[in-house]
This record gives structure tokens, C-alpha cells and sequence, in this order.
């Protein structure tokens, strides 16, 4: 059986898309890890840090990632001090998770880090491929998959 060149490994958008994150979500742990933050906790404080309190479900879908998951990187976070995981008073199958001052101040001293690497990735790959990149990663979202639907 031969192939026609678009069902190998190869040509895998999901392959290519998670070897590029990898690579780059290593890059940034690097760079935070004097913050004793990684890559992924910094984004969940950045993306806290505009909202007075939020949802579990509504930050899980403002960063793409499904419940379980955020509330499992959340539990590290919640156990420094740098956020609050806690019953909705209006609904309490509903947690709200609020950012701590200490939460806003760590995430405060990781932008200089995060800064330096964005900088810097940006002057390697181009700013302009940069920003094409990440909007073609947000139109990927646009694509109209369910991927955490119950």
C-alpha cells in the first residue's frame, strides 16, 4: 500500500502542533523556573489577574483546557498562596477562583522573565510570522470541535 503523502506521521497536524508546543512550553518553563513558576501556571495567573473572580468552567474555556485539568494545575497554586479555589456562594456546584495578592505579585515578578523569552522567540522566528502564528493557533479554535463536551 502506498502513501498518498497527507496520512503519514508526517504530514500529523496534531504531531507538528504539540512538538512545536513542547519545544516552546519548554522554553518558557526555563525562563520562568527562577520564579518558581512554569509555563502554564504563569498563563492561568496572567489570564487571573483581568478578572476580579471567575469561574472554574469560564477560565477552563478562556485558555482552552478542560476542567479537570485546570483544577489540577490549580492545586499547586492554591496550595502557594497564589490563588483561592472556593464554593460559589450563588451556586455551589460552581467554584470561583480568585488570584491572592501574593499570587499578583508572583505573577508580577515572572513578566520580566516571560518578557525576555517572548522577546527573544519573536526576534528568532520574526514578529510578523509571530503574530500570524498565534493567529492562526487562534483560528485553529475556531474550527468547531468539542473536544471537552460532555
Amino acid at each position: 500500500m502506498t502513501s498518498t503523502g497527507t496520512d503519514t506521521v508526517d504530514s500529523c497536524n496534531n504531531l507538528a502542533l504539540r512538538k512545536a508546543a513542547r519545544y516552546l512550553g519548554a522554553t518558557y518553563d526555563k525562563a520562568l523556573a527562577p520564579t518558581g513558576l512554569r509555563a502554564t501556571q504563569f498563563s492561568i495567573l496572567q489570564k487571573l489577574s483581568t478578572q476580579e473572580q471567575i469561574t472554574i468552567t469560564s477560565l477552563a474555556d478562556m485558555i482552552a483546557m478542560d476542567r479537570t485539568t485546570l483544577a489540577t494545575n490549580l492545586k499547586p497554586l492554591a496550595r502557594e498562596g497564589l490563588v483561592t479555589v472556593e464554593p460559589s456562594p450563588t451556586d455551589r456546584r460552581a467554584r470561583i477562583v480568585t488570584l491572592t495578592p501574593d499570587g499578583l505579585a508572583r505573577m508580577k515578578a515572572a513578566l520580566p522573565y516571560w518578557r525576555t523569552v517572548q522577546s527573544e522567540f519573536e526576534e528568532s522566528f520574526g514578529q510578523d510570522k509571530a503574530a500570524r502564528l498565534r493567529a492562526a493557533l487562534e483560528d485553529v479554535l475556531g474550527t468547531g470541535f468539542h473536544p471537552w463536551a460532555e
